[in-house]
């Protein structure tokens, strides 16, 4: 029997309220979730961050801290406390999902008492370019962990734990990078910025057996914890690739389970991208960030945007089996840091293209789902406030086409610039395909074939009322309204 490829959502954004709510929210609704047919759930980061209690959770702060000490101005994270944390899991797989925790190797925040040693500063835009000499600087490096007291561990971390930072107290106006003396930045990462090792915080040197030696140990520890399915990497360009390779290996035969994995490689070329599954033998997938911009691109450009090209350069397209298709997600909503918004408009057709196709493994992003207003400022210094919609209607009954009807061959029916379409001819076990058909223009309609001979389909979208008859050899003529999306399922 095939097996059932599912969906993971993203559950939580940039703004889900520090009210430490999250973790109870999952476990209430879990089964909702299965139901509704999500397969699994990406958690934020679930240790204590700089910020405490309002902390996202990647200024991380202490790695252990799963909402259990005072440290940071509170006990529980902003999702929660430790507790509830570990029941939320348990609850979630109970009832049907996979669990994915938020793992963040890159850097650290928040330390308890700053350090005096040499370093040399260095152009934030070349990492290549030297602008300085050899000088004694004073930064925050040394982390204690006075409210955990050595529990789970007693390792504390001083400036030899980490290679660089950007922050010298000793020169406060100072813009530049500090590259520790006797260290260097790591080759193996991304190449923007001449070497992009270096992100914020204090930069962990991976290549310090002692930090290798407690990032390996903490794995054990969280693993044995918590209980997770797998994991998504935080900022996967900034770390050694080779580092992911070794530490997901020891993991999966320490645990002596396959564990699953995603990275994080927020970049637009997908010759990086490309390079970092070479590197690490394809052994984690990756978010498929070419298509996330070429939805936005979509999305802005409306009937101007050709659709026939909207997987070009994707990874989904090359490395079918290893892309995480997404949407949006809480780096990409508006006001944030890597800003890049898919119209409203262009949501229902964008999760149409990764929840009701063969390839890939969809992610559905909470704030989609749900919707969500909030405040914040933008990068001009003015504060905005932000709505955004939610699609959960549209997307569960994407979920329920995934779950009943996306079986079987595909045929692509690519072949007009503002109207495409595909259909799926079904299998053994669910021999009742489906079409979907959209257009970025004006109403559209296509001859596409089902491989269901004289069957009756309906519109899920509800967009379109009339019924579609396929002839004796399953082929009918689809119908979609403009700027916007129909699926096609048998009555």
């Amino acid at each position: 029997m095939a097996e059932y490829n599912g969906a993971m959502m993203q559950y939580f954004h940039w703004y889900t309220p520090a009210d430490g709510t999250l973790w109870k929210q999952l476990s209430e609704k879990a089964h909702e979730l299965v139901k509704a047919g999500i397969t699994s759930v990406w958690l934020p980061p679930a240790y204590k961050g700089t910020g405490g209690g309002n902390d996202v959770g990647y200024g991380v702060y202490d790695l252990f801290d799963l909402g259990e000490f005072d440290q940071k101005g509170s006990v529980r994270t902003k999702y929660g406390t430790r507790d509830e944390y570990l029941k939320a899991i348990k609850t979630a797989q109970k009832a049907g999902l996979r669990v994915y925790a938020d793992i963040v190797f890159n850097h650290k925040l928040g330390a308890d008492h700053q350090e005096e040693f040499k370093a040399t500063p260095y152009n934030p835009d070349n990492r290549h370019e030297a602008i300085g000499e050899l000088q004694t600087i004073k930064a925050w490096t040394n982390f204690t962990f006075p409210g955990r007291k050595g529990k789970y561990s007693e390792l504390h971390w001083h400036w030899w734990h980490f290679n660089a930072a950007d922050y010298n107290a000793l020169d406060e106006k100072s813009d530049a990078i500090y590259l520790f003396e006797g260290k260097s930045f790591d080759d193996s990462v991304d190449l923007e910025k001449g070497n992009f090792d270096y992100l914020m915080g204090c930069n962990l040197d991976i290549n310090n057996p002692d930090v290798e030696k407690e990032l390996f140990y903490w794995g054990e520890w969280y693993l044995k914890t918590t209980g997770v399915d797998g994991f998504r990497f935080d900022a996967v360009k900034h770390v050694k690739s080779s580092f992911f390779l070794d530490w997901l290996s020891h993991m999966r035969y320490h645990s002596k389970r396959d564990l699953f994995a995603v990275g994080e490689y927020w970049s637009g070329e997908s010759e990086a991208a490309n390079h970092f599954i070479k590197q690490t033998d394809g052994s984690m997938m990756l978010f498929d960030v070419r298509l996330h911009y070429n939805f936005a691109a979509a999305g802005k450009q409306g009937k101007d945007y050709d659709l026939q090209r909207i997987f070009d350069n994707s990874l989904v397209a090359v490395h079918p089996t290893l892309a995480v298709t997404l949407v949006s997600n809480h780096d990409s909503q508006p006001l944030q840091s890597l800003e890049s918004v898919v119209e409203p408009w262009f949501k229902p057709m964008a999760y149409a293209l990764i929840l009701l196709r063969r390839d890939g493994y969809p992610c559905v992003f909470a704030a989609d789902y749900y919707g969500t207003s909030y405040k914040d400022k933008g990068k001009d210094g003015n504060e905005y406030e932000i709505h955004m919609p939610s699609h959960k209607w549209m997307i569960d009954s994407f979920l329920r086409a995934r779950r009943d009807h996306a079986w079987g061959e595909q045929y692509d029916y690519f072949n007009h610039p503002n109207c495409v379409g595909w259909t799926r001819s079904g299998n053994d076990e669910h021999p009742r395909g489906m079409a979907v058909l959209l257009s970025n223009g004006e109403d559209g309609k296509k001859h596409m074939e089902t491989g269901a001979p004289e069957t009756t389909y309906r519109d899920i979208t509800e967009h379109v009322s009339e019924r579609v008859k396929t002839n004796k050899d399953g082929w009918g003529e689809f119908l979609c309204k403009g700027r916007s999306v129909s699926v096609w399922v048998p009555e």
